[in-house]
């Protein structure tokens, strides 16, 4: 399928980002003749945006997006969708960029595309899982999603996973405009408005991997907004 993009929000990530696009590249190459890779750097302190930049003059198909400030997770997605929208791309995927989130996956999850309008990839499916958690993380995560799926009334059991491909269709259908979550919270919402837009959600299964470099971004406010944001989804008209 034609017109893929990967959309990669970094902060402070110099240490991940080469070696994550140039690991990328081939298997969304595989799976899509027409790629792109756009990379939404939020003025790293690190260098993360020129290393970017380096890859972005040396690779065709990557292209960066430099935004002045840290904003938050789900604010530089947005940022990365409504570019690739405005490219034309017919998938939009979404991921870690520091291999938490694995690239052999990308064309498993490019190819359920055909059938699915949001495809996820999920842990807490059989044949998911996660690697290199303590047993209060798991039991966090775990109950973070089940708690989301028990609020919304729906069947989707891994609603926290930030490894996504949406249908262009989806995107353009939902006010993107209109969401304001991070972290846990965007990612919920995204999956939410997405089944109560009517369109088809299929999970796959992926294995979880702890960063090995670089510090990670997750916070306690992002994940005590999601608390308050499931309820909130609920009460919420047209939503």
């Amino acid at each position: 399928m034609a017109g893929a993009w990967l959309i990669l929000p970094t902060y402070n990530e110099a240490v991940n980002v080469e070696p994550f696009v140039r690991a990328v590249l081939p298997e969304l190459a595989e799976a899509a003749a027409d790629h792109r890779i756009l990379i939404v750097d939020d003025n790293s302190p690190d260098g993360t945006g020129r290393i970017a930049d380096r890859l972005a003059s040396e690779l065709e198909a990557v292209e960066v997006l430099h935004r002045k400030q840290k904003e938050g997770l789900g604010v530089a997605y947005l940022a990365g969708f409504r570019r690739a929208l405005e490219s034309g791309a017919d998938l939009i995927l979404e991921m870690d960029s520091d291999f938490s989130h694995s690239p052999a996956d990308i064309p498993r999850l490019i190819r359920a595309a055909e059938q699915a309008d949001l495809v996820l990839g999920s842990r807490y499916v059989p044949g998911g899982g996660v690697t290199d958690w303590g047993i209060l993380r798991r039991a966090l995560s775990r109950g973070g999603s089940l708690y989301a799926r028990l609020v919304l009334h729906v069947k989707v059991h891994d609603l926290t996973g930030g490894f996504k491909c949406f249908r262009r269709e989806v995107l353009e259908a939902l006010d993107l405009g209109s969401i304001h979550a991070e972290g846990y919270g965007f990612q919920i919402e995204l999956t939410y408005r997405t089944l109560r837009a009517g369109f088809r959600v299929e999970e796959i299964p992926i294995v979880f991997r702890e960063r090995q470099a670089g510090l990670s971004k997750m916070t306690a406010r992002i994940a005590l907004e999601a608390v308050w944001k499931v309820p909130a989804l609920r009460l919420r008209r047209g939503v």
